[in-house]
């Protein structure tokens, strides 16, 4: 008997049979987003050195910075992963930070929260209901969508921002810390540790997967369609709420542009991160580690002092390559 034999046989038969079903589930892709991460970050250690890139301040911004675009980033796996998209995540991030900033001051730090999250789920309420009852493809709708809630949250406050002065409502969301956490950093792990739960344990995430994987032969077995893309839509524009409260709570003010410039890091994360843009397929975990990838790679860039534009190019770039590999992984299966 060789020594894998005597190796094999070491290993409970239970333990084997977890092993190889274990093997047969991963993927090599799902660990693409985590070697991205490091070699950008090692990338960007070596060359910004000098610059302050490894510097403790910059690393803690790095977070903080990857917080709301991870939050948007999981709400928006959602949406994909049920073969739909929402394009309106910037404005309802927007229009989101103007709820709270606004309700804050009167009535609270929790009922400022609420009301931005309530704004959300009734934007993608809205969203889901267009696109299935109606039958117009959510890229149409959620575009058309971020039209005009753009338009609202301009004409708010007459393209003013409002300050936010609750010490409460900005230590819990943004400018405080839960022990040694940031609060942005905890807010970012919570939402990704409940949209990894959804996703995997509850059937509502089965059933996003489902539906996005083969929308006839999810109905045909029982599952509401309807109501499970709907649902994706809100749990989407909902997280782009939260990422506009915790954007607020940031910079201590409500503004009608705050978070607009986030769709093509947040999209680029998401795909990056191991989410099918075609549907069937989703990481929560791996969009969060792509938030991290585009909060590096514009830190980066910055400390290397490259124009917004260049960012830009950088995005769109990683967005193009993701693309293409959904597409060929589409296309083989």
């Amino acid at each position: 008997m060789n020594q894998d034999s005597r190796a094999v046989l070491l290993v409970p038969s239970g333990a084997r049979a977890r092993l190889e079903e274990w093997k047969q589930n991963v993927e090599p892709r799902q660990f693409v987003v985590y070697a991205a991460a490091l070699l950008i970050f090692l990338l960007f250690a070596v060359l910004l050195h000098d610059d302050g890139f490894l510097r403790s301040s910059n690393l803690i911004n790095i977070g903080r910075q990857s917080a709301p675009i991870a939050v948007m980033a999981v709400g928006m796996s959602f949406a994909l992963a049920s073969s739909e998209i929402d394009l309106s995540i910037g404005s309802v991030a927007a229009l989101s930070s103007l709820v709270a900033a606004s309700v804050v001051g009167d009535h609270g730090f929790l009922i400022g929260a609420l009301a931005a999250i309530a704004a959300g789920a009734f934007i993608g309420l809205v969203n889901g209901m267009i696109a299935v009852k109606v039958r117009i493809p959510s890229f149409l709708v959620t575009l058309g969508t971020f039209g005009i809630v753009s338009g609202i949250a301009r004409n708010w406050n007459d393209l003013s921002s409002i300050p936010i002065r609750n010490d409460t409502f900005l230590s819990v969301f943004g400018a405080g810390s839960f022990g040694p956490v940031s609060s942005l950093l905890f807010w970012a792990v919570a939402v990704g540790i409940l949209g990894h739960f959804a996703l995997h344990y509850l059937r509502w995430g089965r059933h996003v997967l489902s539906v996005g994987s083969d929308r006839f032969a999810a109905k045909a077995v029982g599952i509401k369609t309807d109501r499970i893309r709907i649902t994706a839509l809100m749990v989407s524009a909902m997280a782009a709420s939260f990422a506009g409260v915790l954007l607020a709570s940031r910079i201590a003010v409500g503004r009608h542009d705050l978070g607009e410039d986030l769709l093509l890091t947040v999209i680029a994360a998401v795909v990056i991160g191991g989410t099918n843009l075609f549907g069937g397929r989703a990481s929560v975990a791996g969009a969060v580690a792509g938030s991290v990838v585009m909060a590096m790679l514009n830190n980066g860039l910055i400390l290397m002092g490259l124009r917004v534009s260049d960012q830009l190019i950088a995005r769109g770039v990683i967005i193009i390559l993701a693309v293409s590999l959904s597409m060929r992984e589409q296309k083989e299966s």
